[in-house]
Formats: C-alpha cells, structure tokens, sequence
C-alpha cells in the first residue's frame, strides 16, 4: 500500500513495478481507495509453421535443460 502523495510522486515508478507484475493499493487517510494493476493484453497467436522450421535449424542442445539452467545460475546446488 502506498499514499496518494507518494503515489503522485513516484508514479513512474509505481507503472514500472505493476508492468512487472505487482498490483499496488492506493490509500487516502489510511483507507485503500484504488489499485493499481497491469491492463490485460490478448495474447499473440503464435505462427506454428514459423515455429517449426525455426526449431527445426537449430542444432540439438548437447546439455539438459536441468544443467544448462544450473550453469546460468553458477551452482550446482539444485
């Protein structure tokens, strides 16, 4: 929850953090009176004969999905 005053003040801010997936209450004298969420966009049907030969030029991947997400986050912990 964040005041109208600081909700004016940092609303840039405030839009970055919801395009990101928050949702922020806004409150006038401590009682919340608005919210602010990411508008819905339709999603984008996807090409599947793109989508096929695009994989299909791509060289078989010599690791697992497991080890290559592993080896991004530098541990061998998970």
């Amino acid at each position: 929850m964040i005041n109208l005053a600081d909700a004016k003040a940092h609303l840039s801010e405030l839009v970055d953090r919801v395009e990101a997936g928050d949702s922020i209450e806004i409150t006038r004298r401590g009682k919340p009176v608005a919210r602010l969420t990411a508008v819905t966009r339709p999603r984008q049907q996807i090409d599947a004969t793109l989508l096929q030969s695009l994989t299909a030029t791509m060289p078989p991947q010599a690791e697992s999905s497991t080890d290559l997400v592993r080896s991004m986050r530098g541990s061998d912990r998970y």
